[in-house]
């Protein structure tokens, strides 16, 4: 009986010498920011995926129309002004945030919201326009890989909006507690990661395309 209890002594001297076994504590909502970034990352491949196909397709036309065609510069570079300019202010939110200004976060979330809402409008205007024209997803392999790299990033903004107008619903009602503030960190992830997408989808589909 001695024996067995002193070789359960040692098996227990020998698994605490390599193994943890105090209880540790974790920062509420740790694991929640883990998790979005792993989403973020899971989002990264999907648009390499797109941009390594339009890398592939972007230059046949098959007959159809060119980027030089197609493409209005001004117009693209106003549309990327709003999504820069909804940056600056969802940054301004973070900051009005940390003071714990409830006003003052949800009217430079509003204001993000508009920036992001006319971003979506000129995207839909550029499409609408293309498809008026003819320049459908069916003319070329361009066109399919432009409309689908281009399209899916819209669709992002619009899940962001989405989600900035249900996170502005839950500050008037809650105010800034600490799952509110974590999710409107989350969120300023998602927003900035989408503003870096679209300056290379503006470099690589636009830019390189009237260089083309």
């Amino acid at each position: 009986m001695s024996q067995t209890m002193t070789t359960g002594q040692q098996n227990l001297s020998l698994t605490a010498r390599y193994f943890d076994l105090n209880e540790h504590d974790h920062p509420e909502g740790g694991s929640t920011m883990l998790g979005f970034w792993i989403y973020l990352m899971s989002d990264c491949l999907i648009f390499a995926m797109l941009f390594a196909a339009y890398g592939v397709l972007g230059a046949n036309y098959a007959t159809g129309p060119s980027p030089k065609v197609l493409f209005d510069l001004d117009l693209v570079a106003l549309n990327t002004a709003m999504l820069l300019f909804s940056s600056i202010t969802y940054g301004f939110a973070m900051l009005a945030m940390e003071k714990n200004k409830i006003g003052a976060t949800q009217m430079w979330l509003a204001i993000t919201g508009l920036f992001g809402a006319a971003f979506l409008a000129i995207e839909l205007y550029e499409f609408s326009h293309l498809l008026h024209i003819g320049a459908t997803p069916q003319r070329s392999a361009f066109l399919s890989a432009f409309f689908t790299l281009v399209g899916t990033h819209g669709l992002h903004v619009t899940f962001g909006i989405i989600w900035l107008v249900t996170l502005m619903v839950q500050v008037s009602r809650k105010g800034l507690i600490a799952a509110n503030k974590r999710r409107l960190m989350c969120l300023s992830l998602f927003w900035h990661f989408l503003d870096v997408i679209w300056i290379g989808v503006f470099t690589v589909v636009y830019l390189m395309g009237m260089l083309r």
